[in-house]
C-alpha cells in the first residue's frame, strides 16, 4: 500500500485541511498540507477524553470544545497558505440536546450511563426487538441513541427542541447547517433500513417528534462555511465545512484504499469490527439472528458487518496484571506471547462475562473450567501465554465471521484489509491470516482521519455526487494517497 505513480493526485487548491477525529478516550486534531508537490498529514494537537460523574455519566462539552478549538487555532497558526475545509468524525450514539435558539441545555450523556438498561426494556414493550430489527436492519444494542432520547422522555427532562450527534454538533456550533449525516444517523436505531430517512413509526413509539431531528445528509455534504471568533483568524477566511463520514467506524473503511469486490475488512481497537461492504444491506432471518449489521457507509454503500471482543480482553488483563506489581507494555507483551507455545483450546472471546470490566484473567479460567481445561496461572509472569491464549482466539473467531461475511454478502473474499489501533500486532496479523487464508493488508492505524481527509478532498476536487460507486472510487484514491502520507512521518 506505498504510494505509486498511478495514486498520486494533487489538489487545484492547495490550502490546507483539517481533520478533527473525536474519541472517547482520546480526541485528535489532524492537518493536512500540500508540501512541495506532496501531502503531510501532521497530528497538531491530541488531548485525553473521559465521561464523568455529574448528574449522570456524562461528557465534558465545554472541556471538549475549548480541546478541538485550541487544534483549530494550532493549526491555523501553522497553515498559513489558509485552510480549505474542516471536517469531523467521532464515535456514534450520544448527542447533544439545544433548545430553540439552538443551546446546549446540559451536558451530554455518556452512553454507557445505565439509564439505558429500563429505557431499552420500556421501548420493547411498544415495539419488540424483532420489529425494530426488521425496521432498521442494525444490530440491537442499548447504547443505541434511541433508547437515550427514550429515557430522557422517561426521565422528563426538558424537551429538547433539537438534538445533534457529537460530530454533526460541533459543524454547526461553528456555524454549519444542522444535519444528521447518514453514517452517523443510521447507527441511532431510529432510521428506516430501506429508505434511509427516520422512520417515523420508531419515533412514535419512543414518543419523540421527528421534526427535532435534522435533515439525514449523505457523507461527503458541504454544510456551510466557518463563522464566529475562529473565521476571525487570516487562516480560517473562506474555509468550508464539510459532514464527511461522521461515524468513525465510517470514516475508517473509508481510509482504506481498495477497489474491487473481494475485500473484507477488521476495524481492529477495544472492539473488532469484522464485516465488508455491501451495495445493499442484508437484514433476512440469518443475518438478524447471527446480529450483524447494516450501517451506512461512503458511496451510498452499507457496512456490513459483527462486533467482535477485541484488544479489550488484553487491556482488561494488563490492567490486572498492573495492580498486581508488574506492568507490561503491549508491543513487549505481543513479543512475548510470540515466543510461548500455541495453546490449548481457544477462548470464546464473545461470551458475555468477556465483555465484562475487571478480574479478566480469572474470568478466562472460569471459562477455561466450565470446558473442561486446566486453568492458566494468573500470575503477572504469565502473561505470554494469557496473550498468546487472547491472540490464538480472536483470530480463529475473525475467521469464524469472516465466512459468515461471505455468505451472506454472496461474495468470495480474497484480501482483507486491518486497520485502526491494533493493526500494529503483527503477531495477531499473522495469526488471522493463517486463519482466514486471506491475503493481509495494513491499513493505517489513524484511518479515521485518512478517510476524513479523502472524503473532503473527494468532494472538493472530484465530484460533488457524494452517493455514487463513482465517488467511493475517487475517495479511495484519496485515501490511498493519504495512506501514503502518514506511513512516511
Amino acid at each position: 500500500m506505498r504510494q505509486t505513480p498511478d495514486m498520486v493526485l494533487m489538489p487545484g487548491d492547495k490550502r490546507a485541511s483539517i481533520a478533527v477525529d473525536l474519541g472517547a478516550e482520546s480526541c485528535r486534531v489532524s492537518l493536512l498540507r500540500w508540501v512541495e508537490g506532496k501531502a503531510v498529514i501532521t497530528l497538531v494537537h491530541r488531548f485525553a477524553n473521559a465521561a464523568r460523574e455529574a448528574d449522570g455519566l456524562r461528557w465534558d462539552l465545554r472541556m471538549i470544545e475549548a480541546g478541538v478549538d485550541e487544534g483549530l487555532r494550532r493549526c491555523a497558526a501553522v497553515a498559513t497558505e489558509g485552510v480549505r475545509s474542516i471536517a469531523v468524525d467521532g464515535w456514534g450514539v450520544d448527542y447533544v440536546r439545544l433548545d430553540a435558539a439552538g443551546k446546549v441545555l446540559a451536558d451530554p450523556f455518556c452512553y454507557r450511563d445505565e439509564r439505558t438498561v429500563e429505557a431499552e426494556r420500556e421501548f420493547y414493550r411498544r415495539i419488540s426487538p424483532d420489529k425494530l430489527r426488521e425496521l432498521t436492519g442494525v444490530q440491537l444494542l442499548r447504547i443505541n441513541t434511541l433508547y437515550q432520547l427514550f429515557a430522557d422522555v422517561l426521565q422528563g427532562l426538558p424537551q429538547a427542541r433539537q438534538w445533534l450527534n457529537l460530530s454533526e454538533y460541533f459543524l454547526f456550533r461553528w456555524g454549519g447547517e444542522r444535519v444528521a449525516e447518514l453514517t452517523n444517523a443510521t447507527h441511532t436505531a431510529l432510521v428506516e433500513l430501506y429508505s434511509r430517512q427516520w422512520c417515523g413509526e420508531i419515533f412514535d413509539a419512543a414518543g419523540l417528534e421527528v421534526g427535532n431531528a435534522a435533515k439525514i445528509v449523505p457523507p461527503g455534504t458541504e454544510i456551510g462555511r466557518l463563522s464566529g471568533p475562529l473565521a476571525e483568524l487570516p487562516a480560517f477566511r473562506d474555509t468550508v465545512l464539510i459532514a464527511p463520514a461522521c461515524h468513525d467506524t465510517a470514516s475508517a473503511i473509508a481510509g482504506i484504499p481498495a477497489t474491487g469486490n473481494d475485500w473484507a475488512y477488521i476495524s481492529s481497537g477495544t472492539w473488532s469490527l469484522v464485516g465488508t461492504l455491501l451495495e445493499q444491506p442484508r437484514n433476512g432471518e440469518a443475518a438478524r439472528e447471527e446480529n450483524f449489521t447494516n450501517l451506512g457507509a461512503v458511496g451510498d454503500r452499507y457496512c456490513f458487518h459483527k462486533n467482535v471482543n477485541g484488544m479489550w480482553l488484553i487491556r482488561q488483563c494488563m490492567n490486572q496484571w498492573a495492580e498486581d506489581g508488574r506492568v507490561w507494555e503491549v508491543s513487549e507483551l505481543v513479543a512475548a506471547a510470540e515466543k510461548v507455545a500455541k495453546p490449548e483450546g481457544l477462548l470464546d472471546v464473545d461470551e458475555p462475562d468477556l465483555l465484562l470490566a475487571g478480574r479478566m484473567p480469572g474470568r478466562i479460567n472460569a471459562q477455561r473450567i466450565r470446558k473442561g481445561l486446566e486453568p492458566l496461572d494468573e500470575g503477572p509472569e504469565n502473561a505470554p501465554a494469557f496473550a498468546s491464549l487472547i491472540f490464538h482466539s480472536l483470530a480463529a473467531r475473525y475467521a469464524a465471521v469472516l465466512d459468515r461475511v461471505a455468505l451472506h454478502g454472496g461474495k468470495k473474499l480474497k484480501r482483507l484489509f486491518v486497520v485502526g489501533g491494533a493493526s500494529q500486532n503483527m503477531f495477531l496479523n499473522r495469526l488471522t491470516q493463517e486463519a482466514t487464508g486471506l491475503e493481509l493488508f495494513r491499513g493505517s492505524p489513524e484511518s479515521s482521519t485518512v478517510g476524513n481527509f479523502a472524503v473532503q478532498l473527494a468532494v472538493l476536487e472530484e465530484s460533488r455526487d457524494a452517493v455514487t460507486g463513482a465517488y467511493a472510487e475517487q475517495v479511495s484514491r484519496w485515501a490511498a494517497l493519504f495512506v501514503a502520507a502518514m506511513e512516511q512521518v
